[in-house]
């Protein structure tokens, strides 16, 4: 069951993400990846990022608890039916009141998810402010000291190769997470994963021709690289939104 809570008054390098009852965990190293982990976990899906075993343990807890929960009250309301008129009325009784702090408890669980979901877009807002200033300086390197188109070309290659990796590494996860919900809901999911590898076919394609041609001034190599980072970003948040609307936060595992 994925849950997270943060603290988003501080800036974003000093943020930390605090499970209830557990560790702060530095919002700044990976903001972005704790989400995925949230998000992948809620799936069941193994995301491995050693930094945050705290946040893993956390989420194993709530998914269990809620399993347990649900668990109990089946086999609570399978015996109440066999029992005589005036115990059943007192059962019947509980077994509501326990229905309800479950529904409490799922609730809870879901108002952090959205609440997290809100942090990161926040961070990642101020992130892509950042990244201009990046890429500008990348451009003014290849202006100055790297106006050998080799050394231009060697970035680019070895760019892009990252952007095919990412493009590939998104699609496996989603893939392994669109697996796991029920049959009814997932042929949204399977056209969504066919989207995603014809993205990454057309990116790898574009890169394939950029190295073909040779010569290309790196405006042009980081106008393409920019192209596909825009389509990555687009393909994957598609991706992310269609798996939560197939399996909604606060319901996983139901």
């Amino acid at each position: 069951m994925a849950t997270c809570s943060t603290a988003t008054s501080a800036p974003l390098g000093e943020r930390r993400y605090r499970p209830p009852g557990g560790p702060d965990l530095d919002a700044g190293q990976n903001a972005t990846g704790q989400f995925a982990l949230c998000l992948a976990e809620a799936l069941d899906t193994e995301v491995v990022m050693p930094e945050q075993s705290s946040m893993h343990a956390y989420l194993n807890w709530t998914k269990q608890r809620i399993d347990e929960m649900d668990a109990t009250l089946a086999s609570l309301e399978t015996r109440a039916s066999q029992l005589k008129a005036e115990s059943k009325v007192k059962a019947d009784e509980v077994i509501a009141d326990l229905k309800k702090r479950r529904d409490e408890f799922q609730a809870t669980i879901k108002a952090q998810f959205e609440a997290a979901e809100a942090a990161i877009r926040a961070n990642k807002a101020e992130l892509e402010a950042q990244w201009p200033g990046f890429e500008a300086q990348v451009k003014t390197y290849f202006e100055t000291v790297g106006k050998q188109v080799e050394q231009q070309q060697s970035a680019f290659r070895d760019i892009a190769a990252v952007q095919i990796q990412a493009w590939q590494k998104a699609a496996d996860e989603f893939r392994d997470s669109a697996a796991k919900v029920a049959a009814a809901k997932r042929n949204d999911l399977d056209a969504v994963l066919t989207q995603m590898k014809a993205g990454a076919a057309e990116a790898e394609a574009r890169f394939q021709k950029m190295k073909q041609a040779g010569g290309e001034s790196w405006t042009a190599l980081s106008a393409t690289l920019a192209e596909s980072r825009k389509a990555f970003d687009v393909a994957t948040q598609q991706a992310w939104d269609a798996l939560k609307r197939a399996v909604p936060p606060g319901q996983q595992g139901h």
